[in-house]
């Protein structure tokens, strides 16, 4: 088994049901729901804007679109995107994956394959190794493969010519990319959260698609505990049409929705239980913080990676959390919702006792 494969063997994805992460059937879902082209495209209206404007513009001078990064929390929509960048070239989509490209003659292997125009897709491109990465960079500029054939004295380089290939790259760690690579993508963007009034949108689209019935109230309270991302409102939307068929409902109403919500406790707010516990931990045993995120994640039982790629980045967003020098803090907004009071820091006369210096201390 390779090490990459060993890893996530023994750091498996969270099981849960706000996770932005693939669970599940999610896999099948995400293809059976997923838009094809632009205009089909729901939220994050300014980058799909300038990505039509690129792609026309490469359409009309028959040339590769520039390579684009693809930055943001997991769930959002990078890989959608990619899907349909290939579609609007009207060319084919080769994906992959940061830790499958082991080393440098694998990325060799498709990239010497291809023929015409071919959008290369590599998710999670920050767990890429360095070898594979070097080997990126005349491939990107020049469309040429810079190969060392053998090994001490009888070492040479081999340039090999590629097709002119599009690399859309996606990744939710961008802090983890060298400068170097990053300055080789001619459009990079950054995909944010999603408004409430967007997402009740696609899962109205996604009802439509898996022809589920489903009245406004119920689409908007999905929506809001979907923690503004698209993968979550799509997986609650199928969860809540389980709780629906089991109640012989033929459609989804707001009471159905709620139910549902509730018993896969998802509050309001779109937080779980994994959510409250990290809160519960930075309030109650380290005082409100700063606390590192190490100590937060021997105390709740996960993996550090994931707390910050997975649980932070929407504790952040929605003010629950702060990032310091020092370590995490919870907000004002935390203590409000774990309905406990924040202690203030003691004054100065608190701390230290108040004396006569007139008054000579007791024998």
């Amino acid at each position: 088994m390779s090490k990459s494969k060993e890893k996530n063997a023994k750091d498996p994805k969270p099981d849960r049901g706000v996770s932005p992460e693939r669970v599940g059937d999610d896999v099948n879902f995400d293809r059976a729901l997923r838009p094809k082209l632009l205009n089909e495209f729901v939220g994050q209206k300014k980058i799909v804007d300038k990505l039509d404007v690129f792609i026309r513009a490469a359409r009309k001078r028959r040339e590769a679109l520039d390579h684009v990064l693809l930055m943001g929390p997991p769930g959002l929509g990078k890989t959608t995107l990619a899907n349909i960048i290939a579609n609007e070239l009207e060319c084919e989509i080769i994906s992959t994956t940061g830790p499958s490209l082991e080393k440098a003659g694998d990325l060799a292997g498709i990239l010497t394959s291809i023929s015409g125009k071919v959008v290369v897709f590599i998710d999670e491109v920050h767990r890429m190794p360095a070898a594979v990465e070097e080997m990126l960079y005349g491939a990107m500029e020049d469309y040429k493969l810079s190969i060392v054939v053998d090994r001490g004295p009888g070492a040479r380089n081999v340039q090999l010519n590629v097709s002119p290939f599009t690399l859309v790259a996606a990744t939710t760690r961008a802090g983890l990319l060298s400068n170097p690579f990053r300055s080789r993508f001619g459009i990079i963007e950054r995909l944010e959260y999603y408004d409430d009034e967007y997402l009740e949108k696609i899962v109205r689209r996604s009802a439509s698609i898996l022809k589920v019935t489903i009245d406004g109230d119920a689409a908007f309270e999905i929506a809001r505990r979907s923690r503004g991302t698209p993968r979550i409102a799509n997986r609650l939307l199928r969860r809540t049409r389980d709780y629906a068929d089991v109640k012989g409902k033929s459609s989804i109403d707001i009471e159905i929705a709620r139910h549902a919500l509730d018993q896969l406790e998802v509050d309001k707010t779109g937080l779980d239980e994994m959510d409250r516990k990290i809160l519960a931990t930075i309030v109650d045993y380290y005082k409100g913080g700063p606390v590192g995120v190490n100590s937060i994640a021997a105390v709740v039982s996960e993996d550090a990676g994931t707390i910050e790629e997975v649980y932070e980045p929407f504790l952040l967003q929605k003010g629950y959390l702060r990032r310091t020098m020092r370590g995490r803090e919870a907000t004002e907004k935390a203590y409000e919702f774990l309905g406990k009071k924040k202690r203030s820091a003691p004054s100065r006369q608190e701390e230290l006792p108040i004396t006569d210096p007139s008054k000579k201390p007791d024998a």
